[in-house]
């Protein structure tokens, strides 16, 4: 049977989430990252931080959308048009926020000293933005497949099979985030280890002091748990099937999935790297590290600087 609205042969139990979605809930998530994406923009502009404004703002402009697709749902749990907005924003637009903090972790290995990473810092960008971007993508063309099909209209071969594309996607995004998390241990280990040879100057990177950058490491480090964490719930969500137990249950995917990618959100909002850690930014002037484009973090390639070129000489 094609249902299109409730009634009494097509009750609410019968479409794939078997409730109407919250209203308040999703009513505060999008307003949360509408002011994200807001703050991203202003915050972008002040810093002259580009591809990072962009891909964390586009996130949060996509989970914007997402929840009003939910808050759609809620008038009409049958709806179409709002079930595909979710089903597809709301599963992709994570790895943009992702998709930042890899270029934060290349930035801070260019600060500290590329020779204290396993990875030359222009794999931080080619590597996990790269494997990223697959992700995205494949979560993106399962998201549609699945949107073909979508709540219940289409056959249920279709569904498993954007069903299965997804899990490809948000599983190969969960392993690139692990190893990058442990890329990331690795290098902080090595960092420790080498600290009485390392210049004391690059000991604290922001010029709003120590405190000041251990909030924006506690901020980044914390967005991309939270990331984590969102990513590992999605997994089995969507392995059990379309309309399973675990997708049911709304409280759990507005703990696991809502409120994880919103924490990360604000963080990376409050915690902007432009304000604590210049050198991201095209504004960045350091004796350590010099670039030839107006902004740095657009290059997806590493040229070494003359600074830098020295460094390694005098270590040799």
């Amino acid at each position: 049977m094609d249902c299109s609205k409730i009634t009494p042969e097509c009750p609410v139990e019968d479409t794939v989430y078997g409730y109407y979605p919250s209203l308040g809930g999703n009513i505060v998530f999008a307003v949360i990252f509408a002011i994200c994406a807001i703050g991203q923009v202003v915050l972008g502009i002040k810093y002259r931080l580009r591809f990072y404004t962009i891909v964390v703002g586009l996130g949060c402009v996509g989970e914007t959308v997402g929840y009003i697709g939910r808050i759609m749902l809620h008038s009409n749990p049958w709806g179409n048009g709002g079930f595909i907005i979710q089903v597809l924003l709301l599963i992709v637009s994570p790895s943009l926020l992702a998709a930042g903090l890899y270029l934060t972790l290349k930035h801070l290995v260019l600060h500290y000293g590329p020779q204290y990473s396993r990875l030359r810092p222009k794999f931080y960008t080619w590597l996990f933005v790269t494997c990223d971007a697959i992700g995205f993508l494949t979560q993106l063309v399962g998201g549609g497949v699945q949107a073909s099909a979508s709540n219940g209209n289409g056959s249920k071969k279709t569904r498993d099979v954007g069903n299965v594309i997804m899990v490809i996607g948000i599983t190969f995004q969960a392993v690139v985030m692990g190893v990058c998390g442990l890329v990331a241990l690795d290098f902080t280990y090595s960092l420790y280890k080498h600290r009485a040879e390392r210049d004391p100057s690059q000991r604290v990177p922001s010029p709003k002091g120590p405190k000041a950058f251990k909030f924006y490491m506690a901020c980044t480090i914390t967005a991309f748990i939270t990331i984590f964490v969102r990513c590992i719930y999605r997994i089995p969500e969507m392995a059990g099937g379309w309309g399973n137990k675990l997708m049911r249950n709304e409280v759990e995917f507005m703990i696991l999935d809502g409120a994880m990618v919103a924490i990360a959100a604000i963080l990376m909002t409050i915690g902007f790297p432009g304000a604590y850690f210049p050198s991201i930014s095209s504004r960045a002037a350091t004796g350590n590290r010099k670039t030839n484009s107006t902004d740095d973090e657009l290059q997806l390639s590493d040229i070494p600087s003359p600074s830098f070129q020295h460094t390694t000489t005098v270590q040799k």
